[in-house]
């Protein structure tokens, strides 16, 4: 069944008078429909709500809203304030859950790179209080930012390893890909310490033994992604796995970074997004 969609921007949260948008995607219809909170992309310091469209426009018409969202990024704002509206948001879309045709319980989360890497991480510490910061959002006294399931495309799994990675890229000198110079700068931005990228690590967070929330994964990267190197993608599956939770991983080979948006319409797209559709259907109910 395919859904007529209703698309509208709503500010869900303000800081010093600057609006935060969400872009809602909101099947028309009988509910109720799953809740998917979208990040995006960019290594946390570039782009917004709109890059992955393909992704939210699918999920959409099969009776998924989506919210794809805005935060504060560098230079605006550093570690930990993505994770501070992101956190809100989830809070905020579980207070507004029945007006919009859904449920509180039904709602998951999934992003893009280090959109993965936000949306892994903060559905493992939904209880942290550096990202609980901001107050409640009105008329939602008991929400809380826990998420029934997430989805990662790409995600960089391990900031600090990919910092490394592209720092001894760097080193070796030219030619080496156009990522280090685009990825260097904002994680500097963003993490300001190599200390901050550690304890940020989703890997190294269940490897030190914290106490997390596991909730079911999916996980889909290319077999040719030179963004974001395979080693960290096989610690963390390993890791979370270990920890007792439930991880799907689907490798697309020869596939590289970006391939479900960049290469539209193709075999591997098509193929991923239906494994979206699927896993949120099945998961987020």
């Amino acid at each position: 069944m395919s859904y007529e969609v209703k698309i509208e921007d709503v500010e869900y949260l303000r800081h010093a008078g600057a609006p935060l948008l969400a872009r809602l995607y909101r099947p028309q219809g009988t509910g109720p429909f799953p809740i998917m909170v979208e990040l995006h992309g960019g290594a946390w310091c570039r782009s917004e709500r709109l890059a992955d469209k393909l992704i939210h426009e699918t999920l959409a018409k099969t009776g998924v809203i989506v919210a794809a969202l805005d935060w504060r990024q560098p230079p605006v704002a550093p570690y930990p304030a993505s994770f501070q509206d992101i956190h809100y948001a989830i809070r905020w879309l579980k207070a507004q859950a029945n007006d919009l045709g859904s449920r509180p319980d039904m709602v998951g989360s999934m992003g893009n790179s280090s959109g993965g890497h936000q949306a892994m991480l903060l559905a493992m510490r939904p209880f942290d209080a550096r990202y609980s910061a901001l107050p409640q959002p009105a008329g939602s006294p008991a929400a809380d930012a826990t998420v029934r399931g997430v989805i990662m495309t790409s995600p960089v799994i391990d900031p600090l390893g990919r910092y490394h990675y592209a720092k001894q890229l760097k080193a070796g000198g030219q030619p080496y890909p156009a990522l280090v110079d685009e990825v260097l700068p904002c994680h500097d931005a963003y993490w300001q310490s190599e200390d901050a990228m550690a304890e940020g690590c989703p890997a190294l967070a269940l490897e030190r033994g914290e106490k997390v929330q596991l909730p079911p994964v999916l996980y889909l990267q290319g077999t040719e992604d030179l963004a974001h190197p395979r080693p960290h993608l096989d610690r963390f599956v390993a890791a979370y796995r270990r920890a007792g939770g439930v991880l799907d991983l689907e490798l697309f080979e020869g596939e590289g970074q970006g391939f479900i948006m960049r290469k539209a319409g193709s075999p591997a797209s098509n193929r991923a997004l239906e494994m979206i559709v699927e896993f949120v259907h099945k998961q987020i109910r």
